[in-house]
């Protein structure tokens, strides 16, 4: 009964994004995941270059952001900051996490709406930086003036705005949960800037899912209206 109760359980949470990305992988086979397999090549070619004593310059200067530097300059570099490797972490991680959650979002949200959370999840935490740093350590916001100077580039924030936006997408709510809560946890566990940024990626996530939600409750009310049928009541 244990083991039913939890096929049950896993098919409910689970069930709905399974079947969206299999209805998504019948309909475009490997076309489905031209954007995850691109991410995924951008990357490791990124590690392949910064990597020569000629090429870490040359990432920094397209794909490096920093707090400190001119909000022009830094916007200008988000959108090449996901596939820019952190020094300090294997790039085994971020090719994993590129691979499996923007290849889920890409199959089950489509690619336009994947580099749109993505990228909204990514300018977010850019923006934060440099607002925690104009707040200062004293502010509960507020970051240290050290972390100006952080090179803050690699896929997590993209990774996990899309993470709690697929779950919710497709009532996945306990996964999405999950994922935020772990982020909490992460920042009382480390406080540094990438905790930070990880936590303002949930939230730029879930003002995401706010706003689908209300466009989808408009969609509805103007499709009952048009059918002239009458509104429910609850």
């Amino acid at each position: 009964m244990g083991a039913d109760r939890l096929g049950r359980a896993a098919r409910a949470e689970w069930g709905p994004l399974c079947r969206a990305v299999r209805a998504g992988w019948a309909r475009r086979r490997r076309r489905g995941v031209s954007l995850t397999l691109a991410a995924v090549g951008l990357t490791a070619l990124v590690q392949v270059v910064q990597n020569q004593p000629w090429g870490e310059p040359v990432v920094r200067d397209l794909g490096g952001v920093r707090a400190e530097d001119p909000l022009w300059q830094a916007l200008a570099r988000t959108p090449l900051s996901p596939f820019v490797p952190a020094a300090d972490l294997p790039v085994w991680g971020a090719l994993a996490q590129i691979l499996v959650v923007f290849g889920i979002a890409e199959l089950s949200l489509g690619r336009w709406r994947t580099v749109a959370v993505a990228y909204a999840a990514t300018l977010a935490g850019t923006l934060y930086a440099r607002l925690g740093v104009a707040l200062g350590p004293d502010h509960p916001l507020g970051l240290p003036a050290s972390d100006a100077r952080v090179v803050d580039t690699g896929p997590s924030a993209a990774v996990v705005g899309l993470a709690v936006f697929v779950g919710w997408r497709h009532g996945a709510y306990l996964t999405a949960g999950a994922v935020a809560a772990a982020m909490v946890v992460e920042v009382v566990l480390k406080d540094d800037l990438a905790g930070r940024e990880h936590v303002v990626a949930v939230v730029a996530a879930a003002v995401l899912c706010a706003v689908a939600a209300v466009r989808q409750r408009r969609s509805r009310a103007r499709a009952g209206s048009m059918s002239g049928a009458p509104p429910s009541q609850s």
